[in-house]
């Protein structure tokens, strides 16, 4: 049984979380053997094990962050559903101000585009292979598919994403297209196998390397260009800019939109899709702190449509994208899981339990609205300037 300390600060909590109209989710906390306590009502929907007298502390405590970083350190686990137990995120609160001044002052003191390389670096510079233990098999796409229903295979969800990438962009064979964020070379391969020319941009090295070795391999027409889109100066503008999931580590939405103006020949367009949230400040001091680290912000929709408002680009389309992160998500973590020894064995359990966090915790922010998702198209007109 958990201290009664433990049981009693969530036994207070769970009370006043669970006092108004929300429904209420029984749940069991125990030690790493022995029976649990149950709060609430009904079969737990899952058990938090504490294994440790820091994760004892760190529920106690009922501070979010301590409670995620407690359970990547192995001092807490959860039996059952992770993916139930991440959807009470809110019943712990989540307060850091110092955590949150720490994201903003290092590009005061670096540069923003010397920041966006570090923070960029701190997500993508882990082994690639890692990264592709849970990412679909055919297109290694680091953002959402789009699926036709619940169930299909995410490697068909991502084929209709790269279709609609490409019709949405009215591209042919002999274009030239800007890819900003090259990933594990998604788009670039999509479009190069169909005679389309891509440069595609990244700031991670390890991704500069897998990209360069793939598509030398491949022999496919894609060059690799390790420079922040603020300062990529190329010779010509682009047919079409594809951006798939990188807006969010572009929060400075009026220099993003000059860039790509610069950069798009007139007429050309521009795909990009993001995960949004209706508050700036709405991301968590884990996310912040483990996951995206510096100045990394979900897409803010409202503003954005204010600064397309004030740009040359005209807006053709906006389409929600929510669920088809959620089901993307939980793919995603489902084939983590189902990774986890070959995982754990080459990278350790740390890693495991970190992105474990983050794609259950991402695909239950996206099943409960806490997090949207959206992709939309912009238009360079014929008449700005050359």
């Amino acid at each position: 049984m958990a201290a009664p300390d433990v049981i009693g600060a969530l036994q207070r909590r769970y009370t006043r979380f669970f006092a108004g109209n929300r429904p209420a989710i029984p749940f069991a906390v125990g030690n790493a053997t022995g029976p649990a306590h149950t709060l609430g009502t009904g079969e737990p929907a899952f058990t938090i094990r504490i294994t440790d007298t820091r994760g004892a502390r760190a529920l106690a405590g009922l501070d979010q962050f301590g409670v995620a970083v407690a359970y990547l350190e192995g001092w807490l686990d959860v039996d059952g559903d992770l993916s139930a137990a991440l959807r009470m995120r809110q019943f712990f609160h989540d307060f850091h101000p110092v955590a949150w001044l720490s994201r903003w002052a290092p590009a005061l003191l670096r540069g923003r585009k010397e920041h966006d390389r570090r923070s960029i670096s701190a997500h993508y510079d882990e082994e690639s292979e890692f990264f592709l233990s849970f990412l679909d098999d055919r297109h290694r796409c680091y953002t959402e598919g789009v699926f036709a229903y619940d169930d299909e295979p995410l490697e068909d969800a991502m084929t209709r994403k790269m279709d609609l990438a490409l019709e949405a962009l009215e591209i042919k064979p002999g274009d030239h297209v800007l890819e900003v964020g090259g990933g594990w070379g998604a788009f670039a391969e999509y479009a190069a196998r169909r005679d389309i020319r891509v440069t595609t941009t990244t700031l991670a090295a390890e991704s500069e390397r897998f990209l360069n070795d793939f598509f030398r391999r491949e022999g496919l027409p894609v060059t690799v260009v390790r420079e922040h889109i603020f300062s990529y100066r190329p010779d010509e503008r682009y047919d079409a800019i594809v951006n798939m999931g990188v807006t969010e580590h572009l929060p400075d939405y009026r220099r993003t939109l000059s860039t790509y103006a610069r950069l798009l020949k007139p007429g050309g367009r521009v795909y990009l899709d993001a995960l949004a949230m209706r508050a700036k400040h709405s991301v968590s001091t884990f996310m912040s702190r483990y996951i995206y680290p510096g100045q990394s912000s979900p897409l803010l929709l409202h503003e954005y449509l204010k600064h397309v408002a004030k740009s040359p680009f005209d807006l053709l389309s906006v389409a929600d994208d929510r669920h088809n992160y959620f089901l993307t998500c939980r793919e995603w973590a489902k084939r983590l899981d189902a990774a986890r020894d070959e995982i754990v064995a080459r990278w350790g359990e740390h890693i495991y339990r970190r992105f474990r966090l983050f794609l259950w915790g991402s695909a239950a922010g996206f099943d409960t609205g806490l997090v949207q998702a959206y992709r939309w198209v912009l238009r360079l007109p014929e008449s700005a300037p050359a």
